[in-house]
């Protein structure tokens, strides 16, 4: 007896197998409207999945941001291109993040504190500064995080510098 599409799908197992050729299959059946063979419980398991990592790429690039700003108000003296660099960078692709996906930006203010602690490890690890150097809770709002022409302690006026 020959098995159908699903029983293939579903008996070989090829989620937990080859995650890449699932994903192509599941694709396929989905354009084909093949519902029958899609593999239901780990296509939702997969969509939800997805909304956890774009909330956690946030609170990531985030913590990064909030790293080299810290970084940027507190070691004046070690300002450089590269931590220029980064701030804008972060910016950019939170940005980018958020337009992509606006139902995010909500989550950003909420995941703030969050992020300002993964900053401050941050700055920490990469400085000569001590956890006491810094306020226990995020001092900026989210607004002056992300607003490109916010620079703590020094505005800064030139993208050449």
């Amino acid at each position: 007896m020959t098995k159908t599409p699903t029983e293939m799908s579903k008996n070989c197992g090829l989620y937990d197998t080859d995650f890449y050729a699932w994903t192509i299959e599941q694709a396929k059946f989905l354009k084909d409207g093949v519902w029958d063979c899609l593999d239901i419980s780990n296509l939702v398991e997969e969509i939800e999945s997805l909304g956890k990592q774009q909330r956690q790429e946030l609170r990531n690039r985030l913590g990064i941001l909030l790293g080299h700003l810290l970084k940027w108000e507190f070691q004046p003296s070690h300002r450089s291109k590269s931590w220029l660099a980064t701030i804008r960078e972060q910016r950019r692709r939170i940005r980018d993040l958020l337009e992509e996906s606006p139902s995010l930006k909500p989550y950003g203010a909420e995941v703030l504190e969050k992020a300002y602690q993964d900053g401050v490890d941050l700055a920490v690890r990469e400085t000569s500064l001590n956890y006491k150097d810094f306020p226990q809770e995020c001092f900026y709002s989210l607004e002056q995080v992300l607003d490109s022409s916010f620079f703590p302690g020094q505005k800064f006026e030139s993208d050449s510098n």
